[in-house]
């Protein structure tokens, strides 16, 4: 399995953490993949094999071949279905607002056709976009039609800006209480704002940037103890940590990393 990351043009820098690319070969015997909560949107052009989409009951649907995927809750599991081979753009937590089409609580664990978000122009990038094969041509693309959405270069929203960057950089580790008053919001406010412009609630988000700083400390350094888990992670103990996991994993840490989670250390950054 082949996993590259691309940075985007200075002006789309803002609203786009990264372009990636996915290729694997057809598997004999293909296994399920567990995807974990991020805080982050992403548009998925799948140019091979389509991948299934797993529920909680174990049924599953086909997804679309190309889509907006909203902010996902909870884990999802997806598997190939033959040949990988995706080319995906992953927004910063607040960075797909500015093209959004539909409120994104709509979107909330949703893998939402481009059709559906922006009428023709989404299937013109669909079908523009699959008959494609030169990455280059693919980001040129797509970054054209990304500016020509955008209605002004300073669509951010500050305080929502302000906030995610906080949030970031304390590892998750901030009360929403705190953060309203470091950024001087009503939490009330804060909270409505968050779910407008990033569909996820201040504490939502707080706990998957913190779960994502875990698994990248267990990734890096496999043998750590769930308590020193817990501990770097400021949990009250080991028992916090291990529900906070299972809310957006599925599982326990010991599940977790037993299982085939490849998808999931991938995008682990």
């Amino acid at each position: 399995m082949q996993y590259h990351t691309y940075i985007p043009s200075t002006d789309l820098l803002p609203f786009i953490k990264c372009y990636w690319t996915l290729e694997a070969l057809k598997e004999l015997k293909p296994e399920k993949q567990r995807i974990v909560p991020d805080g982050c949107i992403e548009m998925i052009f799948q140019l091979g094999d389509v991948y299934k989409q797993y529920t909680t009951e174990g049924l599953f649907t086909v997804q679309p071949r190309c889509f907006v995927f909203g902010q996902i809750t909870q884990s999802l599991e997806i598997e190939p279905t033959g040949r990988t081979r995706i080319f995906a753009i992953r927004f910063h937590p607040d960075g797909f607002k500015p093209f959004a089409t539909l409120p994104l609580a709509s979107m909330e664990n949703r893998a939402v056709p481009l059709e559906e978000l922006f009428g023709t122009e989404g299937q013109q990038l669909e079908t523009t976009m699959l008959a494609t094969l030169n990455l280059q041509e693919q980001i040129e693309t797509i970054e054209s039609f990304f500016r020509n959405r955008l209605q002004t270069p300073h669509a951010i929203d500050l305080i929502a800006r302000e906030s995610v960057s906080i949030l970031l950089a304390l590892q998750g580790q901030l009360s929403v209480g705190a953060l309203s008053e470091t950024v001087n919001v009503h939490r009330r406010q804060l909270e409505r704002k968050f779910a407008d412009v990033i569909g996820l609630s201040p504490k939502q988000l707080a706990k998957m940037i913190r779960l994502q700083t875990t698994l990248k400390l267990l990734a890096d350094n496999p043998n750590t103890s769930f308590t020193t888990l817990a501990q770097e992670g400021q949990y009250y103990d080991q028992a916090h940590f291990i529900k906070d996991f299972k809310e957006f994993t599925g599982m326990t840490p010991k599940q977790f990393y037993g299982g085939n989670l490849l998808l999931s250390s991938l995008f682990i950054e």
